[in-house]
């Protein structure tokens, strides 16, 4: 592919649709080309490329802040930086799933207790979402 595209065929050929196109350009993730007086913009070859690395580390969790600092690194001679990059974004994604392991295990509870009709003039589930302090593991 060593023509220039226009902004549909750079989308089909990185499979994402024109409007992440337009979004990453306002985002300055991806260059805008000149558009010729009368004409269309016509995006290089690499940009196919550069949008797929972009949709690849957020599909890897990173958010388009973080994937702008990888596209700093993306001459791959800064592996250190990059490593650290993902080492924290893997902790982030470690804390998220301990969070929503905790959630799962609290919604159980509730869900069980309804169903057990151990309370039956007051749902458990909406008495907890109810109560003043922060939703906690009664359980404890």
């Amino acid at each position: 592919m060593n023509e220039e595209l226009t902004i549909g065929r750079l989308a089909k050929a990185a499979g994402v649709n024109v409007e992440t196109i337009r979004y990453y350009q306002r985002r300055g993730l991806v260059d805008e080309p000149y558009k010729p007086l009368g004409g269309h913009r016509r995006y290089a070859p690499s940009a196919v490329s550069r949008v797929r690395f972009i949709k690849r580390a957020q599909q890897l969790g990173f958010t388009l802040e973080e994937v702008t600092g990888l596209l700093r690194l993306e001459d791959g001679q800064s592996c250190r930086e990059t490593r650290l990059l993902a080492e924290h974004k893997l902790a982030v994604i470690e804390e998220r799933i301990a969070d929503l392991t905790r959630m799962r295990q609290m919604l159980k509870g509730l869900i069980a207790e309804c169903a057990a009709g151990q309370r039956p003039r007051s749902c458990p589930i909406i008495a907890t979402l109810s109560a003043n302090s922060e939703v906690t593991d009664r359980r404890k």
